[in-house]
């Protein structure tokens, strides 16, 4: 349930359809737990906070944690950030039933006013979380070298069909013993010509090729 409603009487009838070009972009990110989805969120808004008019919903089961993690870390105003608490796995609130999800993003976009991007991130789940495209637009999947070098070949849809696979904690390959080029072989294979980023989002700038997929999306979205 979205954490701003208290009672279900209080919710307002949602859902109406708006046309692509009256509202936001949304941009979902997904994967495992601890593969740094929060931190890449955090990350982007750092990097397109002041250039773009910009709003973030979170998913965790039953605490609003990735929300007070951007809070304290002041990445956005605390009005630009809105949790939902899913109750089950995280895949069900993006994918299966997003209605919670829907109310928070049109909650956002009436009570701030005109957005240029909403940012969705799921609570952590396997390779197979992917977001409903009535929810978002484009979706990204962070997948980490902690695991090892066999997460690409693994594949599932979040890897093989996300429209941005980011790599992320590259600097951590040689105390792990992941093989970058095994894992962009793999990527490769697993998902012919759709983008894969390889980064590590702690570094200075690490963000900087995700947000340059993010602002050239966006274009395209405007140009519609």
């Amino acid at each position: 349930m979205h954490r701003d409603h208290t009672g279900l009487d209080q919710a307002p009838a949602r859902h109406t359809y708006t046309p692509p070009s009256a509202r936001a972009l949304r941009i979902g990110l997904g994967g495992p737990v601890g593969s740094g989805k929060t931190a890449t969120v955090a990350a982007l808004c750092r990097a397109l906070r002041t250039e773009l008019s910009l709003a973030v919903v979170t998913n965790d089961i039953y605490t609003t944690e990735d929300a007070e993690f951007l809070l304290r870390n002041a990445v956005l105003p605390p009005e630009r950030i809105t949790a939902v608490e899913t109750g089950c796995c995280p895949h069900t609130a993006i994918r299966d039933d997003i209605s919670a999800n829907l109310e928070a993003v049109e909650d956002l976009e009436a009570s701030l006013g005109p957005l240029d991007l909403i940012l969705v991130e799921s609570g952590g789940d396997n390779l197979t979380a992917t977001f409903s495209r009535g929810l978002v637009d484009h979706q990204i999947f962070v997948i980490d070298v902690s695991g090892g070098d066999k997460i690409p070949r693994k594949g599932g849809p979040g890897v093989s069909a996300s429209d941005l696979l980011v790599v992320n904690k590259t600097d951590l390959a040689p105390l792990v013993g992941a093989d970058l080029t095994v894992m962009a072989r793999d990527a490769r294979h697993q998902r012919g010509d759709l983008p894969t980023v390889f980064t590590s989002l702690a570094a200075p700038g690490g963000v900087a090729p995700v947000a340059d997929w993010v602002r050239a999306r966006l274009d395209a979205w405007r140009r519609r």
